[in-house]
C-alpha cells in the first residue's frame, strides 16, 4: 500500500524525469531559433520565498516546477535610481560600473541560501533597490531607467520612449504579441511590455496606449470595476471609461469580464477558444475590490498542504496563461508573451507568508500548465522552437527561512498590528520593501544553449547576469540579436 509520503515523492520524481526528458531534448536540439517566447514572472520573489513555498507544497527545498528547468542563474536587478544612490548621483549609459548598481562583494556572488549571508549585507541590499517599471524596462528594452519609468528613458526627456521587445518582434519577425498579469494590465511590469511612460502611475493614458495603440493580440489582467461589463462599462482607477468602451466596441477584439457568479477560468478559457476560431484578439478584465485577482489561501495543516480559491470569480493565472497561449498559437508567424503573478510582490510587502505561499502556489501552477502546454503532440509548438523564462523583476522583504518546516506546515502568523507577526521565529523579515538581492532565472528550449556566455560579462568572477541582458538573451534567441545601447567603462567587459 502506498502511503502519502510514497505518491508525492513518486508523482515529484515523475515530474523530475519528464522535465528532464524534455529539456535534454531542448539542449541537444534548440538549434531552431525561438518562434514562440513565454517570459514567466514572479514580482517580488526571492529564492527564499521559492523555498518556503516549495517546502510547504513538496516538504523539498526545490521542488517547485520551474526548479527542474534546466538552465539556472542568477540576476542583478538595479536600476539607475539605485546606481545613482550609491554613485554620488551620477550614471553614465556609456560608461557603467556595474558595480554600483550591485556589488557582489557585500551583497554575494550567489543569492542567500545558495551563497553565503555576508557580513552587513542586509544594510547594503536594503538600502536601494530597483521598483517594477525600472527592472521590467530592462528586459523589456536592454536599457537602465529610472525608477517609475515605463520603456522611457533615463531623465524623461521629450521623445524618450524605447521601443520593447513586444515591438521588435512584431515589426520584425511578425509575431503576436500578449500580456498576462494577476495585477491591472496598466500596473508597471505588464505595461513596460507594450506602453511607454514617464510615469507608472498614469494609469489610465497607459491603457488608452495599450488597448488603443499598440493593440496587443491578448491582453489580460485586473483593474476591473464592480459591476461592470461590456453591457455597462465602468471606469476605475486603472481603466478609463472611454478606453473600456472602446475596446468593448472594437470588431477585433473578443472581450470577457469578472461577472458575479460566474466561473472566471471557464469564462476566459471559452473567450479564448471563441478568439482562436473567429481569428480575433482577446481582452480579459477580471480583478476585486483592491483591483487585483484574490490569492490563493493556503492552510496550516501539518502534513497535508492544501490551498483554496478565495473565489471562483477570477481565473488563475494558469487558467490565464492558456487562455492566452491558445490566441498567441494560432498566429503561424509565432508569439512573445510576458506573464506575471504580481501578487507574490503584495505578499511581501505586506510580510504575508502565508498569502505569499499561496501566490508562489499560483506561479507554480502556471509554470506547469505552460510546460504541459509546449508538451502537447501534434502541433507546431515544441521546445525546440519555444523558449520559456521563469524569473523574478526584483526581490522584497528581505525574508529569510530560519526553520525547516515540513509539507503543509506554515508558521504561527499573527495578524494584530499593521503588519504579521512571527512569534514562534519559524521566519523573519527585514524589510516591507523591494531589495537589491540577486533574484534567480530559469529556462528551457530554443536558444538557451547561448546564455551561458552572458553569465559574468558584467561582473567578472561570478556567473551574475545583468537584467538588461535577459533582452538581448530573448532577441537573440529569435533570431534576431541586436547590439546593446549601454557600454561600461573602459576596460570592463561587454556583451
Amino acid at each position: 500500500m502506498k502511503t502519502a509520503r510514497t505518491v508525492k515523492a513518486v508523482s515529484i520524481f515523475l515530474l523530475g524525469v519528464s522535465l528532464v526528458a524534455h529539456a535534454t531534448g531542448a539542449v541537444a536540439g534548440g538549434r531552431h531559433e525561438a518562434k514562440h517566447i513565454i517570459l514567466l514572472i514572479g514580482d517580488g520573489m526571492h529564492i527564499e520565498h521559492e523555498v518556503a513555498a516549495s517546502r510547504y507544497f513538496y516538504g523539498e527545498d526545490f521542488a517547485l516546477s520551474f526548479h527542474k528547468l534546466p538552465y539556472q542563474a542568477d540576476v542583478a536587478t538595479w536600476d539607475v535610481t539605485t546606481y545613482k544612490h550609491w554613485s554620488g548621483g551620477s550614471y553614465d549609459p556609456n560608461a557603467i560600473d556595474p558595480r554600483l548598481g550591485y556589488d557582489p562583494d557585500r551583497g554575494g556572488k550567489r543569492p542567500f541560501p545558495l551563497g553565503p549571508e555576508l557580513p552587513g549585507a542586509q544594510a547594503y541590499l536594503t538600502a536601494k533597490a530597483t521598483d517594477s517599471a525600472s527592472a521590467a524596462t530592462a528586459w523589456a528594452t536592454g536599457y537602465k531607467t529610472d525608477d517609475g519609468n515605463i520603456a522611457w528613458l533615463p531623465g524623461d526627456p521629450e521623445g524618450g520612449a524605447l521601443k520593447t521587445i513586444a515591438e521588435w518582434l512584431r515589426a520584425k519577425k511578425g509575431f503576436a504579441i500578449g500580456v498576462v498579469s494577476t495585477v491591472p494590465f496598466t500596473h508597471a511590469t505588464p505595461a513596460a511590455h507594450v506602453s511607454h511612460n514617464k510615469s507608472r502611475n498614469n494609469y489610465h493614458a497607459i491603457g488608452a496606449e495599450i488597448l488603443g495603440s499598440v493593440k496587443p493580440e491578448v491582453v489580460i489582467g485586473a483593474g476591473y470595476p464592480a459591476g461592470s461589463s461590456c453591457l455597462q462599462p465602468m471606469e476605475s482607477s486603472y481603466l478609463a471609461l472611454k478606453t473600456y468602451a472602446d475596446v468593448c466596441a472594437d470588431p477585433a477584439y473578443k472581450v470577457v469580464t469578472r461577472q458575479t457568479g460566474i466561473d472566471g477560468g471557464t469564462a476566459l478559457l471559452q473567450a479564448a477558444q471563441e478568439a482562436a476560431a473567429q481569428g480575433l484578439k482577446l481582452f480579459g478584465l477580471f480583478g476585486g475590490t483592491a483591483g487585483h485577482f484574490e490569492s490563493l489561501k493556503p492552510y496550516d495543516f501539518p502534513g497535508t498542504p492544501a490551498v483554496k480559491p478565495v473565489s471562483m470569480e477570477n481565473p488563475t493565472l494558469a487558467e490565464a496563461s492558456l487562455a492566452a497561449l491558445k490566441v498567441l498559437g494560432q498566429d503561424p508567424d509565432g508569439f512573445f508573451v510576458a506573464i506575471e503573478q504580481g501578487d507574490i510582490d503584495w505578499a511581501n510587502h505586506a510580510n504575508d507568508f502565508q498569502r505569499m505561499v499561496g501566490t508562489t502556489k499560483d506561479l507554480h501552477d502556471a509554470a506547469q500548465a505552460i510546460i504541459d502546454f509546449v508538451n502537447q503532440p501534434d502541433d507546431e509548438i515544441d521546445w525546440d522552437n519555444t523558449l520559456l523564462i521563469v524569473t523574478s523583476d526584483h526581490s522584497n522583504s528581505y525574508m529569510r527561512n530560519q526553520r525547516v518546516l515540513g509539507a503543509g506546515d506554515l508558521p504561527k502568523q499573527t495578524t494584530t498590528g499593521s503588519l504579521p507577526g512571527y512569534p514562534d521565529g519559524e521566519v523573519t523579515y527585514g524589510s516591507t520593501n523591494h531589495t537589491n538581492e540577486l533574484v534567480r532565472l530559469y529556462a528551457m528550449g530554443a536558444g538557451i544553449q547561448k546564455f551561458s556566455r552572458y553569465e559574468g560579462k558584467w561582473y567578472r568572477g561570478t556567473r551574475i547576469l545583468d537584467n538588461t541582458q535577459l533582452f538581448h538573451m530573448m532577441m537573440e534567441a529569435s533570431g534576431e540579436p541586436m547590439p546593446s545601447l549601454l557600454k561600461l567603462k573602459q576596460g570592463m567587459r561587454m556583451n
